[in-house]
């Protein structure tokens, strides 16, 4: 069996094959620390950790390298309707960032190179492309990419050439996708920009988005490497410009996989302050849901499908997270004497899970092999047929799988002070709702303490709960 990702750039599904055996590198488009990220920006970033997670699953060695945006419009607009400095403003929201992936327990990048730090070398770049006669210069001192000099300009955002405005250009650090222009690589200082400004062969000024992450991914992993990430919002422009720029500065091919992340939408509605539905990861835990259970929620719909946020959907994500720890708790208590050691179900479980996880991250059908095995153990354990060696292996196999999803020993971030008599009662009246078999009301009640940050534990010596 071989992974297979569909690659945005030839729209069609491949086998994996990286530049060197048994290495992997990527680059993952981190946030514009200007602000706290949302949801949406967490989805991306989930998909990119489920991809890294998944390939040091099978065996790969990966680096990641995951930029910090540090300097364009939106990072000066905000330091400068704040007073505060660039780096005032910036250093505030990285610290926001890394504390934000603790919670959602993503693996670190083993690199988040800064913007701000690779000046020299986007001015190095810049002056390249200059030589290779890419760019021309304006009446304010900015650098211009020619698009119309590069003819493969398009092919990953998959674009019209005659939708192409000849002689057009846009100096702005995003933009819509109403057709390609040239655009920025180095921006002629501007007074908006106040103290934000460096020297170049051009006069003072700044980068332009694109080239940030050109140079930052090529002084980091090569000008070649293997993966490329975002979300779909980051086709065009910015991984087209950042494709173009970087392969006619280098003359190599710079990415051999394109991934790309679909949208988040709330309610079926897209994500916007103006309708109410905007979600930080900060406001979700102060409105009492479980770190697991966003986790679980962001990871658990394929990569390439839109994602439906919903407060039902976060309750169900926490049930599943409950109901994958409660086995492994119970696995780990387990004292029968049966004769079943599993092996089969772990050979055929593992398996049916590689095959769905190969295929383009298929993570429904990667569950689907988990909550199977998680059926027939608790079968196993209930009926006294599974072996201590056999629970030991399901134990060591589901670690395994945890390698990939990273629920079981989550923190759910929350800060809770609870009366442990009031939970107590609460677990007797569970009990005696399900032994009226009133499972739904066993079942509001178990909602009710996962709210609360409570965790419970069915074993077979009776219910066992801890915070969360």
């Amino acid at each position: 069996m071989s992974i297979r990702f569909y690659n945005t750039i030839t729209r069609q599904k491949e086998a994996f094959q990286p530049l060197e055996t048994g290495k992997v590198k990527m680059y993952t488009c981190g946030p514009t620390v200007y602000d706290y990220a949302h949801i949406g920006n967490y989805r991306t970033f989930i998909f990119e950790d489920l991809l890294r997670r998944y390939l040091e699953f099978r065996g790969f060695d990966v680096t990641q390298a995951m930029n910090l945006t540090d300097v364009d419009d939106n990072t000066i607009r905000r330091s400068r309707e704040r007073s505060i400095s660039l780096t005032e403003l910036t250093n505030e929201f990285k610290t926001a960032f890394h504390a934000d992936l603790k919670t959602l327990n993503m693996q670190a990048a083993h690199q988040y190179p800064e913007a701000t730090n690779y000046i020299p070398e986007m001015i190095q770049m810049i002056s390249e492309l200059e030589n290779r006669g890419y760019t021309y210069t304006a009446a304010d001192g900015s650098v211009f990419f020619k698009i119309a000099k590069y003819e493969q300009y398009g092919k990953l955002a998959n674009l019209n050439p005659d939708e192409m405005l000849s002689g057009g250009r846009v100096a702005d650090d995003s933009y819509e996708k109403e057709g390609a222009r040239d655009f920025a690589l180095w921006k002629g200082y501007k007074p908006e920009d106040g103290d934000v400004h460096w020297e170049s062969p051009w006069g003072q000024g700044r980068p332009g988005w694109h080239i940030e992450c050109s140079v930052m991914s090529t002084e980091l992993l090569g000008p070649h490497f293997d993966i490329h990430c975002g979300g779909v919002d980051n086709i065009f422009p910015h991984h087209e410009n950042e494709l173009a720029q970087s392969v006619c500065a280098t003359g190599a091919d710079f990415v051999n996989y394109w991934l790309h992340s679909e949208y988040l939408l709330v309610d079926n509605k897209k994500m916007s302050k103006s309708l109410n539905n905007f979600y930080t990861l900060r406001d979700l835990m102060e409105l009492g849901y479980p770190a697991e259970a966003i986790r679980w929620m962001l990871i658990t719909t394929h990569y390439r499908q839109k994602l439906n946020f919903s407060v039902s959907r976060l309750v169900e994500s926490q049930k599943a997270v409950n109901r994958l720890r409660e086995f492994f708790e119970k696995l780990k208590a387990y004292a029968g004497s049966g004769q079943d050691d599993a092996q089969d179900q772990i050979k055929t479980g593992g398996e049916s899970f590689i095959s769905a996880m190969d295929d383009d991250l298929n993570i429904s059908g990667g569950l689907a092999a988990i909550f199977e095995l998680v059926r027939w153990g608790n079968r196993s354990m209930v009926e006294g047929t599974l072996s201590s060696t056999g629970a030991k292996s399901l134990i060591d196999l589901i670690r395994k799988f945890d390698h990939v999803l990273a629920v079981l020993d989550m923190d759910s971030g929350l800060t809770v002070d609870i009366d442990a008599e009031f939970i107590e009662a609460k677990i007797v009246a569970r009990k005696a709702a399900r032994d009226n078999k009133d499972f739904a009301s066993g079942d509001a009640i178990r909602d009710e303490l996962v709210a609360l940050g409570v965790e419970l534990i069915d074993t077979p010596e009776g219910t066992k709960w801890k915070i969360k």
